[in-house]
């Protein structure tokens, strides 16, 4: 059974910093993204970073940020602990929403974009709230 974990959010003023953190576990062995994504309320759901990653190995991939948020977060991954982050910083109070994690099933070939993609697998969210 897959599942994903998110934690570390909570509530900060603009300019600070928050890491958020996905727990995986049952994801086989095999190339896929993991993804980052967020929602505010009344908005929809966006994505905001995305990684190819082969799952079971120390092999890393490129990362893609969505223009929101570029040059400010960063998405890493820790395969030994089967763990991805995401390090937020200067935060605005636009950044406020609910964030998730996901991951995509095993792909054959790394996708053009992998924002705007269906993912497979989803955590409960963790929400981000800043304040002015």
């Amino acid at each position: 059974q897959v599942q994903l974990v998110e934690s570390g959010g909570g509530s900060v003023q603009a300019g600070g910093s928050l890491r958020l953190s996905c727990a995986t576990s049952g994801l086989r062995y095999g190339s896929r993204y993991m993804g980052w994504f967020r929602q505010a309320p009344g908005k929809e759901r966006e994505g905001i970073a995305c990684l190819y990653t082969v799952v079971g190995s120390t092999v890393g991939g490129s990362t893609t940020y969505a223009d929101p948020v570029k040059g400010r977060f960063t998405l890493s991954q820790d395969n030994a602990k089967n763990t991805v982050y995401l390090q937020m910083n200067s935060l605005k109070p636009e950044d406020t929403a609910m964030y998730f994690c996901a991951a995509s099933g095993i792909v054959a070939s790394p996708w053009s974009s992998c924002l705007g993609r269906s993912y497979n697998f989803w955590g409960q969210g963790t929400q981000v709230t800043v304040s002015l």
